[in-house]
């Protein structure tokens, strides 16, 4: 089971940080990633991260102002997101790969969290 939490609402310009406890354990020998949907699109990759941390990859929109991380000891991914902007909004859900590496095709992932709403205000 994956838990998201974090959003919220926030001005332009601010920041929020995201978490998603993975309870099951699920995803300790497996990439993760975060992915977000706002109304009327598609959902697309965010930004990911290979099983031990220490190969990342983004999205181009939010490269310089997102930064993915986890805490394998407490099975927790995270999202700090900093100079958020208003197309940022979205639901955030985060998932588990299938394999160990950064990868950005949903295909490529096999769980998913429930999702929590990002808004941000102009």
């Amino acid at each position: 089971q994956l838990q998201a939490s974090g959003g919220g609402l926030v001005q332009t310009g601010g920041s929020l940080r995201l978490s998603c406890v993975d309870s099951k354990r699920t995803s300790s020998n497996n990439g993760m990633g975060w992915f977000r949907q706002a109304p009327g699109k598609e959902r697309e990759i965010v930004a990911a991260i290979n099983w031990n941390g220490s190969t990342t990859t983004y999205a181009d929109s939010v490269k310089g102002r997102f930064t993915i991380s986890r805490d394998k000891s407490k099975n927790t991914l995270y999202l700090q997101m900093t100079s958020l902007k208003p197309e940022d909004t979205a639901v955030y859900y985060c998932a588990v790969g299938r394999g160990s590496f950064a990868v950005t095709r949903i295909a490529s992932y096999s769980y998913w969290g429930q999702g929590t709403q990002v808004t941000v205000s102009s």
